[in-house]
């Protein structure tokens, strides 16, 4: 019999540990080092399995932004058969909604990585199927190591006038991101305005954004020569690196190469605020997105399918 329960202190931060494999252990047990010190999680939400003999065959861990106390997804899902699998979904998703989530989701990277070394990612999807959760996006992940000398980065497009937020406030990037989602590529951001209407995705879009690190000048629409807004810019930094938050490019001046311009200056504005890294991520689907982030030097380093269950 299979006990699921919370992680002991003396088993946190390493939960389960394969033998041999010093490289997945070392960099689990930082990971989660990390996310028990920014409250991304809490030592309640770490799960284990328990064998008959006492042994640790399995672990899931609760996730949140820094500063919440609601879990929204979960990390570090190891399971050393179906069953015991099938159990942690079970005891994730029912300690989910007994701290209050109504959706709970995940994410599977590939090839396997540090720090969650995702092996097995067919199994793993099976798993995640068999307990209700459904694909809501096949995504693309890209990444930048900035150069040295930021001067080597692109230099801006001359075509377009940046402006911030600082500077015009909510408004016009509320009304440019209600224009641009009624017409994207992206699978959950289409969900949303199907759910929701553009103007409420766009606004969730913007709110879910803000919970990330930023500073109000980061945010920026860049204007076209005609003076019209084409282009928006929300870099951000997560709790575990700097990111290109999101970029999107009005209907009207799709075809221009703006989404690379708003991508570089993005990239720009992160490393002159000491990113060293910067990663960002699109659909699939979105070929000019991931044109984009190529163009603009991003290496696409692995594919992520992102699972999600209503609770």
């Amino acid at each position: 019999m299979t006990l699921i329960r919370a992680a002991g202190s003396d088993e946190l931060p390493a939960l389960l540990e394969y033998p041999g494999d010093t490289e997945r252990n070392a960099a689990t047990r930082a990971y989660l080092g990390q996310l028990l010190d920014t409250t991304c999680t809490r030592p309640a939400w770490c799960l284990v399995a328990e064998d008959d003999g006492g042994r640790l065959v399995g672990s899931v861990v609760l996730w949140t932004l820094p500063g919440h106390e609601v879990p929204y997804a979960f990390v570090l899902f190891e399971a050393q058969a179906q069953g015991v699998g099938a159990a942690l979904l079970e005891a994730a998703v029912a300690k989910a909604r007994e701290l209050g989530a109504d959706e709970l989701e995940h994410v599977i990277d590939s090839p396997a990585q540090a720090p969650q070394f995702q092996r097995e990612p067919e199994r793993r999807g099976e798993l995640l199927r068999g307990a209700g959760f459904r694909v809501v996006r096949d995504g693309r992940r890209f990444s930048l190591r900035v150069p040295g000398q930021p001067g080597r980065l692109p230099a801006d497009d001359a075509r377009l006038t940046f402006r911030s937020l600082a500077g015009l406030g909510r408004g016009p990037f509320l009304d440019l991101l209600e224009h641009l989602l009624a017409v994207t590529s992206d699978a959950r951001l289409a969900a949303d305005v199907e759910r929701y209407g553009a103007r409420r995705a766009a606004e969730q879009l913007l709110e879910e954004t803000a919970e990330l690190r930023h500073e109000p000048h980061w945010w920026e629409i860049g204007h076209d020569l005609d003076g019209t807004p084409a282009v928006i810019s929300l870099p951000t930094q997560n709790p575990s690196v700097p990111v290109i938050g999101f970029v999107g490019v009005a209907p009207a001046h799709r075809g221009k190469g703006y989404a690379t311009s708003a991508v570089i200056r993005g990239t720009r504005i992160l490393a002159a605020n000491g990113a060293t890294e910067i990663r960002g991520d699109c659909d699939a689907a979105n070929a000019a997105m991931a044109k984009a982030f190529t163009r603009a030097g991003y290496e696409n380093f692995a594919d992520r399918l992102e699972y999600s269950r209503a609770l």
